[in-house]
């Protein structure tokens, strides 16, 4: 009954404009409430429409309610320690993106696509992201006890993660076979372009004739800092643009003053890269300037 309704209201909706979608929630809510078999919990219900509502348009949005925002503002600069999980929402549950190198989560194997069920204790079922990784941060020293749901193992494995101030890991390079030069940005916060610079500029002068930039796993950093990491490799070309409803589009084009290499690239990825690194596999892929292998990115960057 409750489909027939939503798809009768559906249809008549499409044609009188995006806000008279609302009227299929009301009508599907109406139902719950007079038909369901046990009187339903609205304030739940409502929260855990809401949390799909965000979750469908983008796996990052929160929706906090009036107690979580109180804590949250009270403790979101506060608690200085993390267990060094980078999150989204996946499948109505807090998902792995990746992991901080050297912290806690990556030392006991957390990796990208695995599912958190609950932290202290409590489910993360419809729970907003930014509540998710309030509770994961605290005191360094401190203990946060998770769940975690993987897909070669239905069975809930609880673990117990150590809260630290993570240290930003340093750009590593080498030398491959046959002269290639591999490149490793772990994160892509402030700054860490100019050390790949750095990193290249050395490699080159060891007689690289060719650049790997290993991007996978990195998934914590700035838009800024991806820009600023493709234009490495870019002397023209559009990097990326940013545009929003109310906001006219901004493109971001290479600077040819800021290339440092015109060596021959390839670019790594898998489900762990994201963010920044995401920005600047793309632009780099899009401009022709090297070839993407491995696995999809994490985000809408892909």
């Amino acid at each position: 009954v409750l489909l027939l309704v939503g798809a009768k209201v559906g249809r008549s909706a499409s044609t009188e404009g995006a806000y008279r979608q609302m009227g299929v929630f009301t009508e599907v809510l109406s139902h719950i409430k007079s038909d369901y078999v046990e009187e339903p919990d609205l304030k739940n219900v409502t929260l855990g429409a809401l949390n799909g509502l965000l979750e469908s348009i983008d796996p990052f949005a929160s929706y906090l309610n009036a107690e979580q925002y109180q804590l949250y503002r009270k403790h979101k600069d506060e608690y200085k320690a993390e267990a060094g999980l980078v999150l989204s929402k996946r499948f109505g549950y807090v998902g792995v993106v990746g992991t901080l190198p050297g912290s806690s989560a990556a030392k006991a194997g957390l990796t990208t696509g695995d599912l958190i069920e609950s932290i202290k204790g409590i489910a993360t079922r419809d729970m907003p992201l930014a509540y998710a990784e309030l509770l994961l941060r605290g005191q360094p020293g401190s203990t946060v006890e998770i769940s975690i749901l993987r897909m070669r193992d239905p069975e809930p494995q609880k673990m117990t993660l150590t809260r630290a101030v993570i240290p930003d890991p340093p750009v590593t390079a080498r030398m491959l076979p046959d002269q290639v030069g591999y490149v490793r940005p772990e994160t892509l916060v402030p700054g860490k372009s100019a050390e790949v610079a750095a990193a290249v500029r050395e490699l080159e002068r060891q007689g690289a004739k060719g650049l790997v930039l290993d991007l996978r796993q990195c998934a914590v950093g700035t838009p800024e800092e991806g820009i600023a990491l493709a234009n490495l490799f870019l002397d023209k070309g559009l990097v990326t643009y940013l545009e929003g409803q109310k906001i006219p589009r901004q493109d971001f084009l290479a600077d040819s003053a800021k290339i440092v290499t015109r060596l021959p690239l390839v670019v790594t990825t898998n489900r762990g890269t994201a963010d920044g690194a995401e920005i600047a596999a793309t632009a780099l892929l899009e401009n022709k300037r090297a070839d993407v292998v491995g696995e999809r990115t994490s985000g809408p960057s892909a």
